[in-house]
């Protein structure tokens, strides 16, 4: 969708329609003309200005210093994100209570339990594409979509079948479609239309499809406490047995927000993600033939670790999370003392929110940024603050590893079991989806 984009100093109600509806535009219109930070009217601030930045240096120094004393990342400016993930979240804590609860999820991300799920990633991938058929088209973001369901009902949730599980996966479907697209999304960004205007009102249709999720997730917490100390290694068994450095473990509201924030966290994003690098690679057949070839030197099955190991096939995972970063932009961040920062001069009150889009687009970082080359990625190292697909500092993703494993596991599955070819080679450009990024356009690939 093309717009007329008006400078930083646009009225707030114009440049908020404008980052709803056509948010690449947006960010691309104002970083040509004022620059790696620029003041923007999108987000409300009644304490002082808010800006965008895309500049390396000036996001080493927020990102770096955000632990309250320059720069803070309170909860709170998260807000708009509970209505779809609850207030008792990680991403809605602020100060020392969000960093133990950080504390208390890590560990379930990373070691012997990573390994444990990329089988069962594998066997979910070989699963779902077991019927394509030679010759049939498939549209991929369906596909992805589940796939990663039911990585999150296995993985995340501990549901791998069963009545709940089922409904589960419907009713969670048609609560991320709902603000889905660039209108829809506008619940989100508009809290009045959240409100309960009748049956068919959006606010209602949420609230009553929220009500039905939370009695099944409940539910599902309150059978996992009474059948005791289980052994078992999905995510919500190990958060029902994890407790803080004071013995205290999470209450049922809070185990519902943290599986509320690993569902949108983990299941939207790595499909598009997925379906981005499908994409890609189909439009770029050197790398595609280059992957194929990595692929084929593997042993058949191959082990999910050894997936991981790959150099280049971790290289297409990175540089399509460049060229498509799902999240636009990190957290904001607020200004708790007088800084100068990328040659803007900040005071208290002022919000600073990371331009990922914008930063994975800088050509003195990335030559030719709208090429899909992954060897970029095998000729030189990153630092955090040039490429940050999962954010950054304190607010970073806490699934990261998980979804850099699924990505690649997902990935490497299709291509082994799949040759495929593409129907429409047109590039797919990209457009809103809910508070990410997604495709304007559906992905068809046809089984050769």
């Amino acid at each position: 969708m093309a717009t007329t984009l008006a400078g930083p100093t646009a009225p707030a109600a114009l440049q908020r329609v404008q980052w709803i509806l056509d948010p690449v535009g947006y960010m691309g219109t104002h970083s040509r003309r004022f620059g790696g930070i620029f003041p923007v009217r999108f987000l409300p601030n009644d304490q002082g200005s808010t800006y965008l930045v895309s500049d390396p240096k000036a996001l080493q120094a927020i990102l770096s210093n955000d632990a309250g004393r320059v720069f803070s990342a309170p909860g709170e400016l998260n807000a708009i994100l509970a209505p779809l993930l609850g207030r008792r979240g990680t991403i809605l804590l602020s100060g020392e209570e969000h960093r133990q609860r950080r504390q208390l999820l890590m560990p379930r991300f990373h070691g012997e339990v990573l390994e444990a799920y990329g089988r069962a990633i594998a066997t979910i991938s070989r699963e779902q594409i077991a019927d394509w058929g030679v010759g049939e088209v498939r549209e991929m973001r369906p596909l992805m979509q589940r796939i990663t369901m039911r990585i999150i009902l296995q993985v995340v949730f501990g549901l791998d079948q069963g009545e709940r599980a089922l409904h589960l996966d419907r009713l969670l479907s048609r609560r991320l479609e709902l603000s889905a697209t660039p209108l829809t999304s506008a619940v989100l960004f508009l809290p009045w239309l959240v409100g309960d205007y009748g049956p068919w009102s959006p606010g209602t249709r949420l609230r009553r499809l929220g009500e039905r999720i939370d009695a099944l997730l409940f539910a599902e917490i309150q059978e996992r406490r009474a059948r005791g100390g289980e052994a078992r290694t999905d995510v919500l068994s190990l958060l029902l047995h994890a407790t803080d450095a004071q013995g205290q473990g999470l209450s049922d509201l809070e185990l519902r927000d943290e599986l509320m924030t690993l569902l949108v966290a983990g299941h939207e994003t790595t499909a598009t993600a997925l379906t981005a690098a499908l994409h890609w690679l189909h439009r770029t057949p050197g790398v595609l033939e280059r992957l194929r070839e990595e692929l084929a030197d593997l042993p058949s099955p191959p082990e999910p670790a050894e997936l991981l190991r790959l150099p280049y096939l971790g290289a297409v995972c990175q540089e399509s999370l460049r060229l498509h970063p799902v999240a636009m932009v990190t957290f904001p961040r607020r200004v708790e003392a007088p800084v100068e920062c990328g040659g803007q001069r900040l005071v208290p009150g002022d919000l600073v929110l990371g331009c990922i889009y914008l930063l994975h687009r800088r050509e003195e970082l990335y030559p030719e940024p709208e090429s899909f080359r992954p060897e970029r990625f095998l000729e030189r190292p990153f630092s955090p603050y040039e490429y940050m697909p999962f954010g950054g500092g304190v607010r970073r993703c806490i699934g990261s590893a998980l979804a850099q494993q699924e990505l690649r596991i997902v990935l490497g599955t299709l291509l082994r079991h799949r040759r495929l070819e593409p129907v429409d080679p047109r590039p797919v450009a990209q457009a809103r989806r809910g508070v990410t990024l997604g495709l304007s356009r559906p992905v068809r690939l046809r089984r050769a």
